[in-house]
């Protein structure tokens, strides 16, 4: 958490800042912080993130010591402010973690994850589906 919070502080945010300064009383690169740290854990849902925010000694340190958001701020920051320059960000982190050694980036992984919407155990993806996309 503390290594992701120094990581999002070294990281060129312009686009990110681009659409306002702040946004409810909390800064963007703070958002930043809190929604990656909730993705990193598996938790997509904005309701479970303010309540993290509220709960959890993590998010609290993230916070930096400002309330805790509210679940419609984190589905406006995430449709209005990061959607747009997410794949650069997350496209550096990357970049980030090749330099420090984590990841090779010789190999990649097609696992059996379903895509479909209606997914359900007589649905399948196939590689030859999947590769051309």
């Amino acid at each position: 958490m503390r290594l992701l919070s120094q990581f999002v502080e070294a990281m060129d945010l312009t686009d990110l800042y681009s659409a306002s300064e702040r946004i409810n009383s909390v800064s963007p690169r703070t958002l930043l912080k809190i929604v990656l740290y909730s993705y990193m854990n598996g938790d997509y849902s904005s309701r479970s993130m303010k309540l993290n925010c509220k709960r959890d000694i993590n998010f609290m340190f993230l916070l930096e010591g400002a309330p805790a958001p509210d679940h419609a701020t984190f589905a406006r920051f995430r449709s209005i402010h990061f959607a747009p320059c997410a794949m650069r960000i997350l496209a550096e982190m990357s970049n980030a973690l090749f330099d420090l050694g984590e990841i090779s980036g010789e190999t990649v992984f097609i696992d059996g994850t379903k895509i479909e919407a209606a997914a359900n155990k007589y649905t399948f993806v196939w590689k030859k589906a999947v590769t051309p996309n």
